[in-house]
């Protein structure tokens, strides 16, 4: 046994000095070691501690092994001083122990001496070599070259290094399968390598059990780990030909069928880059063919790409050959000496290899011959042609030829699409002329250019049909006069001498469209003009002294050739206080102002009623009634027409006698009867004379004031009701005696003071009709539309009318017109100039 010699250094106790006077101590202790792993017993006799003293001392001992780790390994007798241990110590995880030696004095446990002591560990060899992974695993190429590297193993022991017990060596136990063509090297540091060729088809894995050996003097101890080398299947066996199927023939302008399929055989592993095969076509001028491999089945497919022409060969001779997608090699062992590498013979495609030579075939594929549709020389053609040629005109000749041997080879020509039937062709020669006159303004024609598809059609069973395309490029000729875009326009007198644009279009093209030349027509000296006056768009200008209405303008438009024409263009002047459009004013144009718009209107409406009461108050209110023609009124013609009168709201009674007026069906009849020449009415304070022969004719519905129309109508009843009510029922006009009209003969027997519920109620009424013209679209009066009418020519001379003449005391011309019928009121529209009333503007047509 070897023994370390302990370290041992005096420790001074509290009594250090007293006792260096006294005498030298001694202590008495020998080397201690212990050896790792000691099987036992326990405990056992490690030594013992001896002080040189006269006096009895307890022993105590702390440290590794005692109180600290490992603990309760040793144990001090404190009387005799005896060092027991009662356990093995692991060399790997303490290699010594630091421990206190310490006497005591019984009395009162002071420390006499102490001093310090290590004990060394003794390692054994109890530790094999581990390695760092239980399995080692690697995929190797079949072609992979002798001497290369395949993995490294890694080990290592925990014994005390640099001695006999750490230190090892790496062994191959196993190789399985055992092979001659290949052997496995291990280097010292533990890199595997191999020797010879690998034969996938031999074995696809090869598992080496390998040991790590330690030197221990008295064991050796070991372990073993696993590698594994699997083989991934290389290209060392080519694909052989071994058959084909399929009827080898084609139809000539067929393609995306198969006619052929070739098989192969590989013994390399199955859907593996060494076995899957790669075919090549030899021979194939003009790229008809391709060939794909069956995934499946490895077989190649020989698919016709592009349309086969018969008349260009019957057969088509083809080689194919067969290779890998994985290049080839191929590896042999010729000999296996007993240092350094075998000799091998190795061969590999991709590095420069000898010439390989692969499986070669030749197939043969059929054409069979079909009808072919003629084809045209030139397909796409194109020609000219003047819009205004004649029928009949030549224009181009096209061809076609076909190249079947066959009776099927005879075709005529035809026209396959003319939009707008304009050509004709003729069926043998191919000539193409016109059958109509042709129009470049047409919707057919795109740009200038007619396209016309042609066709040549075979006499084979089916008929084929070859297809052509002819471009028409037309000439333009001026053949179509520029236009107005719009007939209609608005005139807005707040703009003051600001142009209204009018613009033209010209179907034809340069130079025979615009810009254009605009000129006015007419008497329109001072009243109308136009500035600017050329170009694609001219200003319409209104002389300010022109008033609002609709006016009839005659618009010649001349295009750069001088090629015109003459239009009507209606012009409506109005203020455009609303909106900017005066045939747009309708409800939907005073709805978009929102909701203060409208409280603005009705304002403005209700002081426009107030006004209209007011002047309700100093009026006549009539009452229609049967007259004889004895009255002495004011007599004109029936046939004189008049507008309809404006808002005329007489006065009525405050207290009418009912019974004056009561007047039913039943004692209508009654009534006039009695009413005798020396009788009188009395209708409030006012006396109508029985003498003036007048019938009274009222209602007998409602016995109710009515109003129609624009409250142009007033219609007395019951004073007992004493209101004023909507209706539509049939309105009171004056009656006719003998072809003559009574105008004036009752307007001032029939005056009254109307009460102010009256007037509050025929205010509301008349608030709540004007309300209702503007929710009603087209409701107003001046929402006029024109309407067109076909060119009649020049109209007659306002000098060919008879003048009419009216007496000045039968009142103003605008004063009869007002008092006439409603059948006169159109005619009365177009004779007045302008009128204001209250809040309504009439307008006057004129045409100059």
């Amino acid at each position: 046994m070897l023994l370390l010699p302990l370290l041992i250094f005096l420790l001074p106790g509290p009594s250090c000095t007293v006792a260096q006077s006294r005498q030298k101590r001694a202590w008495i202790i020998d080397s201690y070691e212990i050896e790792e792993g000691h099987p036992g017993p326990f405990p056992y006799v490690l030594g013992k501690v001896t002080i040189d003293r006269k006096y009895q001392v307890l022993f105590d001992l702390k440290g590794q092994g005692v109180d600290k780790d490992p603990k309760g390994v040793l144990r001090i007798e404190e009387s005799t001083g005896r060092i027991l241990a009662y356990g093995p110590v692991d060399f790997e995880e303490y290699q010594v122990l630091k421990l206190s030696f310490a006497a005591k004095k019984p009395e009162d446990h002071s420390i006499d001496t102490q001093l310090g002591v290590e004990i060394a560990i003794r390692d054994i060899n109890d530790n094999p070599p581990l390695f760092e992974e239980p399995l080692y695993e690697v995929t190797v190429d079949e072609a992979l070259s002798q001497g290369s590297h395949l993995l490294t193993v890694l080990a290592f022991d925990r014994d005390k290094p640099n001695t006999r017990n750490s230190t090892f060596h790496y062994a191959i136990k196993s190789v399985s399968p055992e092979s001659s063509n290949i052997e496995f090297i291990l280097e010292e540091t533990g890199a595997l390598s191999f020797k010879g060729c690998f034969d996938h088809e031999v074995a696809s894995k090869h598992t080496l059990v390998i040991e790590a050996i330690d030197h221990g003097e008295v064991v050796q101890l070991s372990s073993s780990t696993t590698a594994i080398i699997y083989v991934e299947d290389g290209n060392d066996h080519l694909p052989v030909i071994t058959g084909q199927s399929g009827s080898g023939k084609v139809k000539e302008n067929e393609f995306g069928v198969s006619p052929l399929r070739l098989h192969v055989m590989d013994k390399d592993m199955t859907q593996s880059k060494a076995w899957r095969a790669k075919y090549t076509i030899q021979g194939d001028k003009g790229g008809y063919f391709k060939i794909e491999t069956n995934a499946e089945t490895n077989d190649g497919i020989l698919t016709v790409v592009k349309p086969l022409d018969f008349e260009n060969g019957a057969m088509r001779e083809l080689k194919i050959s067969v290779e890998n997608e994985a290049p080839y090699f191929s590896c042999k062992v010729k000999r296996r000496p007993s240092a350094g590498l075998w000799d091998v013979d190795f061969t590999e495609e991709q590095i420069g290899g000898k010439n390989i030579q692969h499986n070669t075939t030749t197939v043969v594929i059929e054409v069979e011959d079909v009808n072919d549709p003629p084809n045209f020389v030139v397909t796409v053609k194109e020609a000219t042609l003047k819009e205004d040629a004649p029928i009949g005109t030549w224009l181009e000749t096209v061809t076609a030829v076909d190249r079947d041997a066959t009776a099927s080879r005879d075709f005529i020509y035809k026209v396959g699409h003319d939009p707008a039937g304009w050509m004709n062709i003729n069926p043998q020669t191919g000539n193409i002329t016109t059958r109509k006159m042709v129009d470049r303004e047409s919707v057919h024609v795109v740009n200038g250019v007619y396209t016309l598809m042609l066709h040549a059609v075979d006499k084979g069973e089916p008929p084929m049909t070859g297809t052509a395309t002819l471009q028409i490029h037309l000439i333009d000729v001026n053949d179509n006069v520029p236009k107005l875009d719009v007939n209609h326009v608005d005139v807005c007198m707040s703009d003051g001498q600001t142009p209204t644009n009018i613009s033209a279009n010209d179907l034809d093209g340069a130079p025979y469209g615009g810009p254009f030349n605009f000129e006015l027509l007419g008497n329109v000296k001072r009243r109308w003009k136009l500035d600017p006056s050329y170009g694609f768009t001219a200003g319409l200008v209104r002389d300010s002294s022109v008033p609002g209405g609709l006016y009839t303008l005659r618009v010649k438009v001349s295009d750069m050739q001088g090629t015109y024409g003459i239009y009507w263009l209606n012009a409506t002047v109005c203020s455009c206080s609303v909106v900017r459009h005066c045939r747009n004013r309708n409800s939907g144009t005073i709805s978009s102002y929102g909701a203060a718009g409208i409280a603005l209107v009705a304002v403005a409406l209700f002081l426009l009623a107030l006004l209209a009461a007011f002047h309700i108050s100093c009026k006549t209110v009539f009452i229609p009634a049967y007259v004889d023609s004895e009255v002495n009124g004011i007599l004109v013609t029936s046939n004189t027409e008049a507008p309809g009168s404006e808002i005329e709201l007489g006065e009525l009674p405050l207290h009418a006698q009912s019974e004056n007026l009561r007047f039913t069906q039943d004692n209508r009849k009654g009534r006039r009867d009695s009413f005798k020449s020396n009788d009188s009415l009395r209708y409030g304070t006012r006396t109508i004379s029985r003498s003036s022969k007048h019938w009274i004719k009222t209602e007998e519905r409602n016995n109710a004031l009515r109003q129609t129309g624009n409250l142009s109508r007033v219609y007395l009843a019951s004073p007992s009701k004493q209101s004023l009510e909507m209706s539509t029922s049939t309105p009171f006009y004056p009656t006719r005696d003998n072809g003559v009209q009574i105008m004036d003969g009752w307007k001032e027997e029939f005056k009254a003071r109307i009460n102010y519920q009256t007037i509050y109620e025929a205010l509301l009424l008349y608030l709540q009709r004007r309300l209702s013209s503007f929710q009603e679209p087209m409701a107003e009066l001046l929402d006029y539309e024109p309407h067109l009418y076909a060119e009649e020519g020049e109209p007659n001379s306002p000098a060919d009318l008879d003048y009419l003449d009216i007496p000045d005391e039968h009142g103003s011309l605008h004063e009869v017109l007002e008092n006439l019928g409603p059948q006169f009121s159109e005619l009365a529209a177009c004779v007045l100039q302008i009128t204001t009333t209250g809040t309504r503007t009439t307008f006057t047509q004129h045409r100059v």
